[in-house]
């Protein structure tokens, strides 16, 4: 059994996979197992996910069941955000965020604290009122918003057991209008950060740290109050007269449409196609997440490496989150800004790399993506998490024979 992460640079080392196609069959197979994770979509660039067994959840039966009273939907762990999303936008509902890629599973990017961008939109993990997953006994557990554990089961990193359905908040169906403009000055930038980061609802900034930054993605609801016309510049960036790829020199028609006509939160809010090639492929992916108070001396940081690992980026993107109370959640308690590297399919490169990157960002304490590429050891990880203590307390509970421990969890969380 061969299994690569959806990008290729990581092999799993797995000797077996599971496929059950019932929930009694998952109960009976976790039961038994010493050594056992979930394997989701594979939007992994690192050991997270990895253990001697893995488990796929995607024959699991199970629908999508919306309650307008509630206003909450429930659906299968395993289904991706872009089926979600096609089902919601159908029934005339929304939600709050998207990740840049509409092809990643619901558990797995809850799990690992993934997100969108905005201001006010908290990450994806925000969204869940309640989940229900399978723990090592074999033990069916249902976990509830308002109950003790919540806020330390939503981001539990699978190590606290196979989530299985997952209950989230949803909205009234909303349009977007996405606009990019090309050129912004990092003085600029500097000068009116907040101003260009609350330019819409959603902004995304993309750079591969030269002497700009290369484009300025806004998506504006438009319910949100925005004009109906662009502006021709922000703050000395200039709209863009075409639909652009995030990284340059890619065809625009894997990207999600642009140029200001409106369209469902579904297909603006993701950067890509659900059916079209997420990103760039073959690539490794790292990100820090920093608060948002240290963003222009990160930047200025960062800007100092440029000519280190721009000519080894496919591109970087920088975004805001919301804070939130989730304990392992990477905004847990601030209001946060993340720095993504999209880098070429260079493991050796970039394993030198990130250590230099770390160094610079060390000042601002910075929180790695838990599913990225990082080189920080489990001592800096585990200390930028105030909530880790009670994690490790509540995993304990629920996994007391350690069944969903593995390598990443012994390293990362214990150092």
């Amino acid at each position: 059994m061969r299994q690569l992460n959806w990008a290729g640079n990581y092999e799993y080392t797995a000797r077996e996979l599971h496929e059950p196609e019932s929930l009694d069959d998952l109960r009976r197979i976790v039961a038994r197992a010493t050594s056992i994770r979930v394997l989701g979509s594979r939007h992994a660039f690192n050991d997270i996910g990895d253990a001697a067994e893995l488990v796929s959840l995607r024959k699991l039966p199970g629908e999508i069941e919306i309650d307008a009273d509630a206003m909450t939907v429930t659906a299968p762990a395993a289904m991706t955000y872009g089926v979600l999303a096609r089902t919601l936008v159908r029934e005339g509902y929304g939600l709050h965020a998207m990740a840049s890629l509409p092809h990643i599973s619901i558990g797995g990017a809850i799990q690992t604290g993934t997100h969108g961008s905005g201001d006010r939109a908290g990450c994806l993990s925000t969204a869940v009122r309640a989940m229900e997953m399978v723990t090592s006994e074999g033990d069916l557990l249902r976990i509830a918003e308002g109950e003790d554990t919540f806020a330390g089961a939503v981001v539990g990193l699978g190590a606290l057991g196979a989530v299985t359905r997952v209950t989230l908040a949803i909205e009234p169906t909303y349009d977007v209008r996405q606009l990019v403009y090309r050129g912004l000055g990092w003085t600029e930038l500097a000068e009116h950060f907040d101003d260009i980061m609350g330019a819409a609802e959603s902004v995304s900034l993309f750079t591969r740290w030269g002497d700009r930054v290369d484009q300025v993605w806004l998506k504006r609801r438009v319910d949100g109050g925005w004009p109906d016309t662009p502006e021709a510049t922000l703050h000395g960036a200039s709209l863009a007269t075409e639909d652009l790829h995030p990284v340059e020199g890619l065809p625009s028609a894997m990207a999600t449409p642009q140029m200001g006509v409106a369209g469902s939160w579904a297909e603006r809010l993701p950067h890509f196609l659900p059916d079209a090639t997420p990103s760039a492929g073959a690539e490794i992916q790292s990100e820090y997440i920093v608060p948002r108070e240290h963003a222009v001396p990160s930047i200025q940081s960062l800007q100092a490496l440029g000519e280190r690992i721009g000519p080894w980026l496919h591109v970087s993107e920088i975004r805001t989150i919301a804070a939130d109370d989730l304990w392992l959640s990477m905004a847990q308690g601030r209001e946060s800004v993340g720095f993504h590297f999209t880098w070429r399919r260079e493991p050796d490169v970039v394993a030198g790399l990130l250590p230099e990157i770390e160094a610079a960002l060390e000042p601002f304490s910075p929180r790695p993506h838990w599913s990225k590429a990082f080189a920080m050891s489990g001592h800096q990880v585990v200390s930028a998490y105030p909530c880790m203590d009670a994690f490790h307390r509540l995993r304990d509970a629920l996994d007391y024979r350690g069944a969903f421990r593995n390598a990443y969890t012994d390293r990362v969380l214990h150092g």
